[in-house]
């Protein structure tokens, strides 16, 4: 009977948590105007990557450019007075060591000083807050990141108070996965990250066929969801090739350890018993073959660790299974040969 074999071999495989994640910004900001006037010009464009501090919207500067000559002017003004309160003071000073005035003149005088002191520095806050106005009217960006659709245009009036933004920026680079793992494999997790191993997580599509990015286990939430008896992760990622999209639902595979020296064999090569037993179809060195109950352990892509029952080079029927027997004849063509004499022929080496 021919049949498509493989061998096993010792290897290494990756011991992961799965878990349905959602990519999440680890910033996002609401960019709203402090001031109220007209939106004078737009320095960005829909879809731009921003960095911290560049100049997004300027708004009508002219009312608190006014607002803050006005105020220095009072202040001028006030400080004026005060000089002259400060001259009259020192003359009743003068008079009072002299008993030509009574005292209650000189403490009014004094009174006066302070009150004049007093407005002078309410001066200087309104000439503060007409420059903070100022700047106000010049919005930057607070981080870097993706600006999303313009919410206004050049020409609309804005208000401190509006509740709609003017844009949103979201923090790209690097990006969080918020993730869900079951309750009983806490432990595992916090049992690593005590002892200081700083967890990989890859990120896959919603249909686990591709890995998208690589990242870091961040942090661990503070409670269990009684709901569903799991508990939320976070995992950060660089995202230098902006893969990762906020809002994206993702597949996360944590790794726990990476267990070395191993016995491994294909998955195909693995048959179903009865209950939760499993056996191969072992090709023995008289091209016959025997059923071999196995006992597996951990599964990674195509390849299943055997813990007992197989030896590294040992060759196990992957194809053909269905027509085997307990010593049957079997013409063995392995699995790697068979696959590189089909892409050259289209047929199958026996």
């Amino acid at each position: 009977m021919p049949v498509v074999a493989v061998k096993a071999r010792r290897g290494s495989i990756g011991v992961y948590i799965n878990g349905l994640g959602n990519v999440t910004p680890i910033y996002t900001d609401m960019i709203r105007s402090r001031v109220d006037g007209e939106l004078m010009a737009v320095h960005f464009k829909e879809g731009d990557i921003v960095h911290k501090g560049d100049l997004l919207i300027e708004i009508d500067k002219r009312p608190y450019t006014a607002a803050l000559e006005q105020a220095e002017g009072q202040k001028v003004r006030d400080e004026a007075v005060l000089a002259n309160a400060y001259v009259d003071l020192a003359r009743y000073k003068k008079l009072l060591d002299q008993n030509a005035v009574n005292e209650q003149q000189y403490a009014t005088q004094k009174a006066l000083v302070e009150q004049t002191v007093g407005i002078v520095k309410t001066d200087q806050g309104v000439i503060d807050a007409d420059k903070v106005n100022l700047v106000y009217c010049d919005i930057t960006a607070p981080i870097t990141g993706r600006v999303g659709l313009r919410l206004v245009d050049p020409g609309n009036i804005v208000h401190a108070t509006d509740t709609n933004a003017l844009l949103v920026i979201t923090q790209i680079q690097p990006i969080s996965v918020i993730f869900t793992v079951a309750e009983d494999d806490l432990q595992k997790v916090l049992r690593k990250i005590a002892a200081g191993q700083h967890l990989q997580a890859e990120a896959w599509t919603h249909d686990g066929s591709t890995r998208i990015s690589t990242g870091v286990l961040e942090t661990v939430d503070n409670q269990i969801d009684p709901t569903t008896g799991s508990l939320r992760l976070r995992a950060n990622f660089d995202n230098a090739d902006n893969q990762l999209f906020p809002n994206q639902f993702v597949n996360i595979r944590l790794l726990l350890e990476e267990k070395g020296g191993v016995t491994l064999l294909d998955r195909a090569a693995v048959q179903q018993g009865t209950g939760n037993s499993n056996y191969v179809y072992l090709v023995k060195d008289d091209h016959t073959v025997t059923a071999r109950n196995i006992t597996t352990g951990v599964t990674e892509g195509e390849d299943e660790e055997v813990t007992g029952g197989l030896d590294p080079g040992d060759v196990v029927v992957m194809t053909g299974v269905d027509k085997l027997a307990e010593g049957t004849p079997v013409t063995v063509a392995m699995a790697d040969q068979a696959a590189g004499k089909s892409g050259k022929s289209g047929g199958t080496k026996k």
